[in-house]
This record gives structure tokens, sequence and C-alpha cells, in this order.
């Protein structure tokens, strides 16, 4: 499932943001992939021990925990830190899987459900850098407002379009999700919409009861801890 989360984040932030990014040092983004990423991926990050990463990661992460549609989609469990990317000068990454499995602080593991990309520059401001996402319906060109956030499968094949003019910056991350299956969190994300929407037309109690019952059910049944 491709969902796009608008408006992640505000105006002012995406420009304290970018003030920040552009003074930081980065490196170059094939020191976090590996062998079979490295052919393809041509990019730069800021590096993973950077504190600057951690502070903005940061600004993500509650900024996405005040937007109940990303809660309601990614029902998470674990997420990776957000890191921060710099395309420019023809820079790409061709077609790729995400990996599996992902280290976290402390010896944990994060196993890769679904993929975030938050844009934090205007589409007006480079040329190419569209995130192209393939599956069973055909590939999907992503390029989205500065502020706003696209989701999808990690098992997705995936890759970023030549930047030929300008820089495409971007925050991107990993969630293990309470729910491995994709169909399955689908089916949820739907159900919990339809929940929402029959409460804001003040449907039956009863039925809406019923309905909450079934999805809480459905989580309980399926879920990881």
């Amino acid at each position: 499932m491709l969902l796009h989360l608008p408006n992640v984040l505000d105006h002012a932030q995406i420009r304290a943001m970018r003030q920040a990014l552009d003074q930081a040092t980065w490196t170059d983004g094939r020191e976090t992939v590996g062998p079979q990423g490295a052919k393809v991926k041509r990019n730069l990050q800021l590096p993973d021990a950077s504190p600057l990463r951690a502070e903005l990661g940061k600004i993500v992460l509650d900024a996405l925990a005040r937007q109940p549609l990303y809660h309601a989609a990614t029902l998470p469990l674990r997420t990776l830190t957000p890191r921060f990317n710099r395309y420019e000068g023809g820079g790409q990454y061709g077609f790729h899987v995400d990996g599996a499995v992902m280290s976290l602080p402390g010896g944990e593991q994060l196993r890769s459900d679904i993929s975030c990309t938050l844009f934090l520059a205007e589409p007006e401001e480079y040329d190419g850098g569209e995130l192209i996402v393939s599956d069973t319906y055909g590939e999907h060109e992503v390029k989205l407002p500065a502020g706003d956030a696209i989701l999808y499968p990690s098992s997705s094949l995936h890759r970023v379009a030549p930047v030929t003019r300008g820089a495409r910056i971007a925050a991107f991350f990993w969630v293990q999700s309470l729910i491995q299956d994709d169909s399955k969190r689908r089916l949820l994300f739907e159900l919990d919409a339809a929940i929402q929407t029959l409460t804001r037309t003040q449907a039956d109690p009863q039925a809406l009861l019923q309905l909450f019952g079934v999805y809480h059910n459905l989580l309980r049944q399926w879920a990881e801890t």
C-alpha cells in the first residue's frame, strides 16, 4: 500500500531543517548499504553518528506521532531513527529492495516492513529525483511537496531517478509494524478508516461497537509484540 501523508512538517520546521542541512557535512551514501546497493547508489547522507541526524530525526518522529493517519497505516512496533540524504549532479539510486533486517541502538533488530520518505525540498527546486515504486500494478512516480511523506512496503522494488538540476533533500526511515503482512495491515487500515467515518456521521452505536470489536480482535489475532 502506498499512502501519501500531507503536511507532516510545517513551513517553519522545514525552513529550520534546511538551514541546518545546508551547513552540514555529508558523506557518501554507499556507506550504509551492502555490496549490491553500492553498485547502484549515488547520493550523499548525513553520517549515522551525526548529532544533527538525531536532532532532526526526533523532530520528524515527533511530528509523525501527531498524525493519526500515520499510526493507523503503520501500527508501529519499532522505528529506525530517520536518516537524511541529498541527491544532486546526476545522483540517483537504481532499482533495489531495502534490507530486510536493520540494527537499532542497544543491539535490537528491526524488520523493515514499511519504508517512509519525507520530502524536504519543493518539487520545483530540482529536476528528476522521483521516487519510483514498482508493484503488481506497474510503476508509481512520487514527487511530493516539502513536508509531505510517502509510505510504501519495504519489500517493493523501487528507485530514485537521477537529479539533473538542483538538489533533492529528504528524510527516510523504516518501520517494523505490529502487523508484518501488508495485506492484513491494509485491511485493518481500511476498517479503521470506515469506523472513523461512521463515527463522524453518527452511525448506529451498536453497529459501531461491533465493528470496533472486530478491528481489535483482528489486531489481537495478528499482532506481533
